[in-house]
């Protein structure tokens, strides 16, 4: 392939896009690799699509090595194959939904579990057709409450997504190895640094699942991992380890005036000042209120969640927890409508009488005591002993996760970090089988369960977490495996260095290398270099100055090496950086 920038379509810009927040935004954008037609929709150019379908290929080959075969669903799809499974009310306002003329509902696909399930009822019938894996790379749609940063998080994406089918666990488990080691294959051959971590489910279902996150400091995942065991987890799917319960007895409950005491802060120095107490922060007990709705249902429950006063709600955690549940915030006339509810100083003695739920952190065990809300303006109340005075409905893991907790696994300190989500693996089990009646008949002729197994990547997004990983203060950095181009030639334009250029070009071309030539009239050699190190192609070719001595520069464009080779030798010189 021989790509020349004089009839590339191609326009570079030396100023950062306004609405841009991230490096891989900034980048893809000013290198004319992204250009964007509405909020989380872009345009793939010409050396942006070279990229996608360098990325959608090394995918393509490790999912054929595992004996996956490819389909294409379409992206429009009926509605009853979503109602069928209850995700077109699950999934909420994320589903584009939309009526064809005659008044029947389709909506753009954001993930194809029904689909797949649908087709393989159709096609299968006996325990002779399974295990099968059925695969396809297509775009997704979700309409995304705040689209950003690019293709990181888009309305509109290009996923892979494969569902693997099996007549027993043990299949699945095998099917979800095959996938993890896959999965492994593709992010090494991608040059991609990334971690595994065991993940929630969400409204996919399902049980064992998880996460391949890339770190990335402006990633929206955080994720926490131990050093010592190699534990490692996203946050939202991290068990915290309860203490024991507590066996000795505590005074009587003992309700305190606490007057101007709207903080943790300010209540924790009020109480010790006052009463010596001798509290921390920790030894209180916070209690918030949300509105939980339940997708396709109109009513809205009043929820109380109860957390050691040193943490806030991490919301990601309560909406992992309660999914496919949505909470929201509990607002000024919620709190109208539940005088019951002294905002600010709530506490959990009174909820059952109230009918309110009432879910705890997993710290908050039997026998416990807490300094909490009295339920009744500028009051509190110490010695308030979980079991005695109160009894939570159920714990819930919904306090943020903090560097230093204990790991789940080891005890070890857990470090926090973020990171971007670049794949995830379920065992779905047979959710989506059920809600289908996907039967295969066994050897003795009776019907037999098929499970399943669900498993994406993020292509598109994989271009801008690359972008994310591989950029300096010049711009790109393409690992060569999904680089537009091996090499880019630089001919800077006097006497006859473009046609020295373009002739290598052509003869690099011809030994196999995919060659970007800068064969611009009237461009400035400056100018072609700025280019040349935006564009980001892991190795760059100048035929400059040096070619009246009869030398051109080679340069490595990830390590900044840069050597003078003799003309009569570039083309091998190429060759074998590429090669190597």
């Amino acid at each position: 392939m021989l790509l020349r920038m004089s009839t590339l379509f191609l326009r570079t810009l030396r100023e950062d896009p306004a609405d841009a927040e991230v490096p891989s935004h900034k980048l893809l954008v000013r290198a004319g690799y992204i250009r964007r037609v509405a909020p989380g929709i872009y345009s793939w150019l010409p050396l942006g699509k070279l990229v996608l379908d360098n990325i959608s290929q090394v995918v393509r080959e490790e999912m054929n090595r595992i004996g996956a075969q490819e389909v294409l669903f379409p992206a429009l799809l009926p509605r009853e194959y979503y109602e069928a499974t209850g995700r077109w009310t699950e999934y909420g306002d994320t589903l584009f939904r939309l009526k064809d003329r005659k008044g029947a509902d389709y909506l753009l696909g954001p993930t194809h579990e029904e689909l797949f399930t649908d087709l393989v009822q159709r096609e299968y019938s006996s325990y002779k057709d399974y295990p099968v894996i059925l695969y396809q790379i297509q775009t997704k749609y979700r309409d995304e409450a705040r689209p950003r940063a690019g293709i990181l998080r888009g309305r509109e994406f290009v996923m892979k997504d494969s569902y693997s089918f099996d007549l027993d666990d043990d299949g699945l488990k095998r099917s979800y190895e095959l996938h993890r080691e896959a999965y492994i294959r593709i992010f090494d051959r991608l040059g991609l640094e990334y971690r595994i971590c065991s993940a929630m489910s969400g409204a996919m279902g399902g049980s064992a699942s998880e996460e391949f996150l890339a770190p990335a400091e402006n990633g929206e995942d955080t994720f926490v991992s131990c050093r010592e065991c190699g534990y490692a987890a996203n946050a939202e799917a991290v068990v915290t380890p309860a203490p024991p319960e507590v066996t000795t007895e505590h005074p009587p409950l003992q309700v305190l005036d606490t007057p101007d005491t709207p903080t943790i802060e300010s209540l924790v120095t009020f109480v010790n000042e006052r009463y010596g107490l001798g509290i921390t922060a920790a030894d209180t007990l916070k209690n918030v209120v949300v509105k939980v709705r339940t997708p396709g249902s109109d009513e809205v429950e009043t929820l109380v969640i109860g957390v050691p006063g040193d943490r806030e709600v991490d919301f990601k955690r309560l909406e992992a927890a309660l999914s496919p549940a949505v909470p929201e915030i509990f607002e000024a006339e919620d709190f109208a409508r539940h005088p019951g509810l002294v905002r600010g100083y709530i506490g959990p003695q009174i909820l059952k009488d109230l009918g309110i739920r009432y879910l705890v952190d997993p710290r908050v065990v039997p026998g416990s005591s807490w300094v909490t809300g009295a339920n009744e303006p500028g009051r509190h109340a110490a010695n308030v002993v979980a079991g005695r005075d109160f009894v939570a409905d159920g714990t819930i893991e919904a306090a943020e996760v903090r560097s230093g907790d204990p790991c789940p696994r080891c005890g070890g300190a857990l470090s926090l970090d973020r990171g971007i989500e670049i794949g995830h693996i379920f065992q779905l089990g047979r959710k989506y089988s059920d809600a289908a009646g996907l039967d295969a008949l066994g050897p003795d002729g009776k019907p037999i369960r098929i499970t399943m197994g669900s498993y994406g990547i993020g292509v598109s997004r994989l271009v801008a977490v690359l972008a994310e990983q591989g950029h300096d203060e010049l711009g790109l950095v393409w690992p060569r495996e999904v680089a537009p181009a091996d090499v880019h030639i630089v001919g800077t334009g006097k006497d006859n260095q473009v046609e020295v250029a373009v002739r290598l070009a052509e003869e690099l071309e011809a030994k196999g290398l995919r060659v970007l030539v800068d064969d611009r009239p009237g461009v400035s050699p400056g100018v072609k270099f700025k280019d040349a190190e935006l564009l980001g192609m892991p190795t760059i070719l100048i035929v400059g100055r040096g070619l009246a001595s009869g030398v051109v520069e080679l340069r490595d464009r990830a390590s900044g090496e840069r050597q003078e080779v003799p003309l009569d030798e570039a083309v091998d010189r190429v060759v074998a950086a590429c090669r190597a």
